[in-house]
C-alpha cells in the first residue's frame, strides 16, 4: 500500500510539472504554528508573486470524510498558502464536499484532473486572481485621494495617467474574457490601450492570465507605497 501512495504523489506531482509548475513530494513546510509534512507542494511564478498549492493525497478504496477536508483547511491557513487539493479517486462523502463550499479546498481527482487540466487549473488560477482584485480594491478606496495621486495610484484631475481603479475594471474585464476560453484574443478596449499603451493579443489562457498578473502585482506595490504614506 505505501508503494501505491508514493505511486500516487509522484504522479501528481509529474502532472503538475507537465503544466509548467513546481512540484515537489514529502515536502515539509514551517507554518506559523508547527511544520506540516506536505504530501505534492506546488509553487507557480508570476511577475514576482509566488502563488502556493497544498496538495492532499488519498490513495484510498472508501470515499474522503468531512474530517480531512477540515485537517487540509487548517493546513493551508497555518501556512498561509493559497489553495488546498485534495485528490482522492474513491470520490467524497456529501460532508466533505459541503465543508469544501465557498472555501479555497478544491476537492477532485488525479483522473479529473487530467481530463480537465488546462481547464481545472485556469479555474483555480482565476478565482485566485479574482480574489486579489478585490482585495486591492478595497485598499485603493481606502487610501485618501490626496496620497492615491501622492503615491502614484491616480492623476490629479483634468490630468491623464495611471489609475488603479482603471487598472482593477481592466483586470476585470481580462478575467471575464479568460473565463470564455476563446483565443487568440486581442484586448483593444479604450482602457486597455491606455494601460498597455497598445493593442495586446494574448495566445492562450496562460498568457491572459500572466497579463493579470503583471498588472495587479505592479498595483499591489503602489498600493503598499500608497499604505506606508498614511504612518
Amino acid at each position: 500500500m505505501a508503494n501505491k501512495w508514493q505511486e500516487y504523489q509522484l504522479e501528481v506531482a509529474e502532472f503538475f510539472r507537465r503544466l509548467g509548475l513546481d512540484a515537489t513530494t514529502d515536502h515539509t513546510v514551517q507554518g506559523v504554528r508547527t511544520k506540516h509534512a506536505i504530501d505534492v507542494y506546488v509553487k507557480s511564478h508570476h511577475v514576482g508573486f509566488d502563488v502556493v498549492w497544498i496538495v492532499e493525497c488519498k490513495h484510498w478504496s472508501t470515499p474522503v470524510t468531512k474530517l480531512h477536508v477540515l485537517a487540509l483547511r487548517e493546513i493551508v491557513a497555518d501556512l498561509g498558502a493559497d489553495r488546498g487539493i485534495l485528490l482522492c479517486e474513491a470520490g467524497f462523502q456529501s460532508g466533505a464536499a459541503e465543508s469544501a463550499t465557498l472555501t479555497n479546498i478544491h476537492l477532485t481527482s488525479l483522473a479529473a484532473l487530467r481530463g480537465t487540466a488546462s481547464a481545472e487549473v485556469t479555474a483555480m488560477r482565476v478565482r485566485e486572481l479574482y480574489d486579489r482584485i478585490e482585495a486591492c480594491r478595497v485598499r485603493y478606496w481606502d487610501i485618501p485621494k490626496a496620497v492615491r495621486i501622492a503615491a502614484g495610484l491616480r492623476p490629479e484631475a483634468p490630468d491623464i495617467g495611471y489609475s488603479g481603479d482603471h487598472v482593477i475594471e481592466l483586470a476585470n474585464e481580462m478575467l471575464a474574457k479568460a473565463s470564455r476560453g476563446i483565443f487568440p484574443l486581442t484586448l483593444d478596449s479604450i482602457r486597455g490601450l491606455v494601460i498597455f499603451r497598445e493593442n495586446r493579443q494574448f495566445t492562450s489562457a496562460t498568457a491572459l492570465l500572466a497579463g493579470i498578473e503583471e498588472l495587479i502585482t505592479d498595483l499591489e506595490s503602489r498600493l503598499s507605497a500608497g499604505e506606508t504614506n498614511l504612518k
